[in-house]
């Protein structure tokens, strides 16, 4: 059975680094890649940080029933494609998530079995 590990905190908590030490250190590990209708920053590359697309085509996505969950975030849209889920558990894979507080809440809901780890930063001067 697959374990999906939900990685969140709060934005500059330094959650980005531990989750690129985990990923070198459990090779093994299966990393989701989001989606987001964010525009692309700096070097980004779609399908590296994550898949870049339209308004259009995340809305169609969300009908389709096709996120484990999804939010929309300062104007927005971010999701995790349940076919990420399917295709570790299905190759026996252990699945780690990297997303927002909302999203961890609606898969805690989904999969209340998923190992949920919050990333607090010592104080707030160090946001």
């Amino acid at each position: 059975m697959s374990i999906v590990y939900i990685i969140s905190a709060p934005s500059g908590s330094g959650k980005s680094t531990l989750v690129n030490e985990l990923r070198k250190l459990v090779p093994q590990l299966e990393f989701s890649i989001s989606y987001t209708t964010r525009p692309v920053r700096g070097s980004e590359q779609n399908g590296r940080e994550y898949f870049f697309v339209p308004r259009a085509e995340f809305d169609d996505m969300v009908r389709k029933g096709q996120f484990l969950e999804y939010a929309e975030v300062f104007g927005n849209c971010y999701g995790t494609a349940q076919q990420i889920l399917d295709k570790a558990q299905n190759e026996g894979n252990d699945l780690l998530l990297d997303i927002d507080v909302q999203g961890a809440e609606q898969i805690k809901k989904k999969l209340p079995e998923a190992v949920s780890i919050f990333v607090l930063p010592p104080d707030r001067e160090k946001l």
